[in-house]
């Protein structure tokens, strides 16, 4: 193929010829889809399935999920992608396209926000199939994704069982730390590498998908992203599951306080309820994947959110 005409992406875009470069830059990256499929360049996706599938909807708005001041335009395009294919991690599925829809002034550099968003769909093997583009003020992504669960089926956060195990996939809280730097001024790239490790936690999160599908064939009863804080999140579940939670520990990532951990949010580690915690250990020890921390237990007390035996402070990214 021809390689792509970034200026047709660039400030002063036009909708036909940003649409055309746009079309271009998804077939060189992801293809055009197997046999049957359609995927970018008429009225709708076609996609071919069979079974169940998994849908969320997940929106980017500038100035309300993102501080333009601190978050390159590229890293704002990963950064929405994978908070959607996150969405599918939490339920045990795989990907299998993603929608765009994109609100964009004719000032905006598109070409660095397509840049941020493939190479976020590379990085998590879900093509961008379609998707709208529209002129207006406020910059706003909206990430469709549709995905497959496994065998297991779909892992929604409503199964929690009293006596379950809770695990978290990694550490928390790098994230918040890494926007803390930022607004501090250390920049995308600080020398220190722990800081650095953190900015790029915040920048570009990784969703756990892998994991996420492996604990769904290890048979845990629930999951959920810890998307808005682990506080939250716990409560999410555990409200969801009509049960109780006892945290015993906060795991917290490099250079992050126990309060990021808690509440900071934009981490995508999953959180795990499992009636078999070692065989979920021995899973993931099998497949290679990093050693998830036991943090605590569901109870049979409704109501009870606890953190080493007092009260739970509940943080996070919500609005009410």
């Amino acid at each position: 193929m021809t390689e792509v005409n970034s200026s047709d992406l660039q400030p002063g875009w036009t909708e036909r010829r940003a649409i055309s470069a746009i079309k271009q830059r998804c077939e060189e990256a992801f293809g055009q889809g197997a046999a049957g499929e359609v995927w970018i360049g008429d009225d709708a996706a076609v996609l071919v399935g069979s079974g169940p599938t998994v849908v969320s909807v997940d929106v980017v708005v500038d100035g309300v999920h993102a501080d333009r001041r601190l978050t390159t335009t590229a890293d704002l395009g990963w950064r929405a992608l994978a908070a959607a294919v996150s969405d599918l991690a939490a339920m045990g599925a795989s990907p299998t396209g993603a929608v765009l829809g994109v609100v964009a002034s004719i000032s905006e550099d598109l070409d660095a926000l397509y840049q941020g968003l493939v190479a976020s769909g590379l990085e998590h093997g879900c093509p961008i199939v379609g998707g709208d583009l529209v002129a207006g003020d406020q910059l706003t992504i909206s990430v469709t994704v549709l995905g497959r669960p496994g065998p297991a089926g779909p892992i929604l956060r409503s199964g929690a069982q009293p006596g379950d195990v809770l695990f978290v996939t990694g550490p928390l809280g790098g994230a918040a730390a890494g926007l803390r730097f930022l607004r501090a001024g250390y920049g995308r790239h600080p020398a220190d590498l722990e800081v650095a490790a953190a900015v790029e936690r915040h920048a570009r999160p990784r969703a756990r998908l892998s994991e996420g599908m492996a604990a769904a064939s290890l048979g845990v009863h629930a999951m959920v992203d810890v998307s808005d804080g682990l506080s939250i999140d716990l409560d999410r579940m555990a409200e969801a599951s009509g049960v109780g939670i006892a945290l015993e520990t906060v795991p917290c990532a490099l250079r992050a306080t126990e309060d990021e951990a808690l509440g900071g949010g934009d981490d995508y580690e999953l959180l795990l309820a499992t009636p078999d915690p070692l065989g979920l250990l021995e899973g993931f020890a099998a497949a290679g994947f990093t050693t998830p921390t036991q943090i605590g237990e569901v109870s049979d007390v409704v109501g009870q959110r606890t953190l080493r035996g007092g009260a739970l402070p509940l943080r996070g990214f919500t609005y009410g």
